[in-house]
């Protein structure tokens, strides 16, 4: 029998790349929590970021205790109150009760709108503020800070540029933005758990504004750790290129079903997996209609991308199995080997001779590509099965 090599612990200080030494945190020991860090240096550097966890801890719980979880990563509640919003924001027809009536009324793989130039406007405009929205909560993922904060920072500046945050009680989704961290596939629901040194997380934004839904994530890595993981570097990167690939063929005559083959080939030279149970989806003055963008190959997907249509691709894929499951609180998607996922989308609009990123990064958008090193290019395996519009 082998022995099993003892695993040596990491530093949880802000940043810190070195291994713990023996200091730890006083207060996580009440707590009955490991906190390690290097140094003493180190633990006062990261105690602004770090006293997020005691108050976590102080009165959270997991509200669905004997769930079998497939990860590490446990949900923290309570969730804070709904957020409101002012009247004098234009609300979707779901804001209310959680029904999107105008969405069941054009449902049919066939429906796909074409938008004319006003209309087509209104798209620029509220991506343009989404991205933005994007941005501003983007700069604050880094360790000891909550979802629920960023979820907040979400919602204040929706509400900020005279716009509704669309997930908020779209189907009775209780918050503003989805927040999914490292197992997490998509549709997270903002809570206690502060980010950890080493997390990645996707925040999922999506603004209703002058009529119109625009819709983007991004997936960013929480510390140097993550950076510094070759696996975690694989996963994002390969999440982040693999719908670049898949945008570049988007043009007038593209067919719905074509990108999801682009999109597997690239993942599948990496050794990841995509998800197939989640799919892209139209996007106008609905927040899902048609038509449905799947990430896979051999998908059935239906129709032909004209000028004026409007449309999300946004692949999420795994380090490991396809296959999701879902927590008990109906939106939680996770691995079902509770691998690591990422995910990145983009709302575009097919122009008369290609594709328009109404979403696109700007020049100070935090975040980004990281290098990833050859030996972390592996090639894998990957299978098929059905594709459902994303929630985000």
């Amino acid at each position: 029998m082998a022995a099993t090599e003892a695993v040596k612990k990491q530093c949880i200080g802000v940043d810190c790349p070195n291994e713990a030494g023996s200091s730890q945190c006083p207060t996580c020991l009440k707590l009955g929590k490991e906190s390690f860090f290097c140094s003493q240096d180190c633990f006062k550097r990261s105690w602004s970021e770090h006293k997020a966890v005691h108050k976590s801890n102080a009165t959270s719980f997991n509200p669905f205790p004997t769930f079998p979880f497939t990860g590490s990563l446990r949900p923290v509640y309570p969730l804070s109150e709904k957020r409101t919003v002012p009247a004098s924001i234009v609300h979707p027809d779901y804001a209310k009760d959680g029904i999107p009536r105008s969405e069941q009324k054009f449902l049919g793989r066939h429906n796909i709108t074409v938008l004319d130039k006003k209309q087509q406007e209104g798209m620029r405009k509220v991506c343009k503020l989404a991205r933005e929205v994007l941005d501003i909560a983007a700069r604050e993922v880094k360790p000891g800070v909550t979802t629920d904060y960023i979820d907040e920072v979400v919602h204040k500046a929706c509400v900020e540029r005279d716009s509704y945050p669309s997930p908020l009680n779209y189907v009775h989704f209780p918050k503003s933005v989805c927040t999914s961290v490292n197992e997490v596939i998509c549709h997270g629901i903002p809570d206690q758990r502060p980010l950890l040194e080493g997390d990645i997380v996707n925040l999922d934004v999506t603004l209703y504004h002058g009529g119109f839904h625009g819709d983007l994530n991004e997936t960013y890595y929480v510390g140097a750790k993550a950076l510094a993981d070759p696996d975690t570097v694989r996963v994002v990167e390969t999440a982040r290129e693999s719908l670049d690939e898949a945008i570049r063929n988007v043009k007038p005559g593209m067919l719905f079903r074509e990108p999801g083959g682009i999109i597997e080939k690239f993942s599948k030279a990496r050794g990841c997996s995509v998800i197939r149970t989640y799919c892209g989806h139209g996007i106008n003055q609905l927040f899902h209609c048609a038509p449905n963008v799947p990430h896979y190959a051999k998908n059935k997907a239906v129709g032909i991308a004209k000028p004026g249509m409007c449309f999300t691709i946004e692949p999420m894929i795994s380090l490991g199995t396809y296959r999701d499951k879902t927590w008990p609180d109906d939106w939680t998607s996770v691995t079902q080997d509770g691998s690591k996922t990422a995910q990145f989308e983009h709302t575009l609009l097919v122009t008369e001779d290609g594709v328009e990123v109404l979403t696109a990064r700007q020049a100070d958008s935090p975040g980004g590509p990281a290098i990833m090193l050859p030996e972390t290019r592996q090639e894998g395996t990957i299978n098929g099965a059905n594709g459902k519009p994303s929630s985000g």
